[in-house]
């Protein structure tokens, strides 16, 4: 499949076919292709929502549950791990239990765009490299900010374009013909798959999705305080807010 040139108007399925197989080893081939940049992200992220001292915690897109249990591990809050893929789900109940978590952390199939949840259910909630596979990255945002409480936290991680134009060449170059190459040396043709298409996804994304118009958009949603940290010379971006009180 050509994922890189896949429309905005099939997101889920894209998430579906791109990281089909990868499980297993998200994480750690993650860490290893991002030289270990990946962690620090998510650390800040973490870090956002534990501030908060939240008692109840909703993670979208938890994958196999790094995030979730990275929480579980720095409070006492109860958290739900909410992703669309079920490898991953079934990657990270494994996750969960190896580390005596079940009673903390609860993992639920669901879409990002429609949550299950009523409104205000969870007093912070986090996600990590969402937009990018949505069709509607404000209306996700907004259904986001829905289960969030008033004064609650919202907190998420996404890959960024370095803004300076020294490191953006140096990240193209390595997006486009490095990335693809260790992916399959390391994770095989699935990640040889990855590779190719995170670049190119990417940089379409931001070309039409300014780091602006998503402080507008998490603004629009109801958050106040809008925050945003580019990490890693711009290779990531973590932003943050408060839900706004009635």
């Amino acid at each position: 499949m050509a994922a890189a040139h896949v429309s905005r108007a099939n997101g889920n399925a894209v998430a579906r076919a791109v990281f089909a197989g990868l499980p297993r080893r998200y994480d750690r081939l993650g860490y290893l292709l991002s030289f270990g940049q990946d962690r620090r992200w998510r650390q800040a992220v973490v870090d956002r929502i534990v501030a908060a001292h939240p008692q109840r915690v909703l993670d979208v897109a938890t994958g196999p549950a790094g995030v979730a249990l990275a929480i579980a591990d720095r409070s006492s809050a109860a958290i739900v791990g909410v992703d669309l893929n079920e490898g991953m789900l079934r990657a990270g109940a494994d996750n969960v239990s190896a580390r005596g978590r079940s009673d903390q952390v609860r993992l639920l199939v669901g879409r990002a765009e429609q949550l299950p949840f009523g409104p205000g259910t969870f007093d912070a909630i986090s996600f990590s490299y969402l937009l990018r596979y949505v069709d509607d990255p404000a209306a996700t945002v907004a259904e986001l900010a829905r289960c969030l409480r008033p004064g609650g936290t919202l907190s998420g991680l996404e890959f960024y374009v370095p803004p300076r134009p020294v490191w953006r060449v140096a990240w193209r170059g390595y997006t486009r013909l490095l990335l693809p190459v260790l992916g399959y040396l390391t994770g095989g043709p699935a990640w040889w798959r990855v590779g190719r298409f995170l670049g190119p996804s990417i940089d379409g994304y931001y070309a039409r999705y300014p780091l602006s118009w998503h402080v507008r958009a998490w603004t629009q949603a109801g958050m106040t305080d809008v925050g945003t940290r580019t990490m890693s010379l711009g290779g990531g971006v973590v932003m943050w807010g408060t839900k706004r009180a009635p």
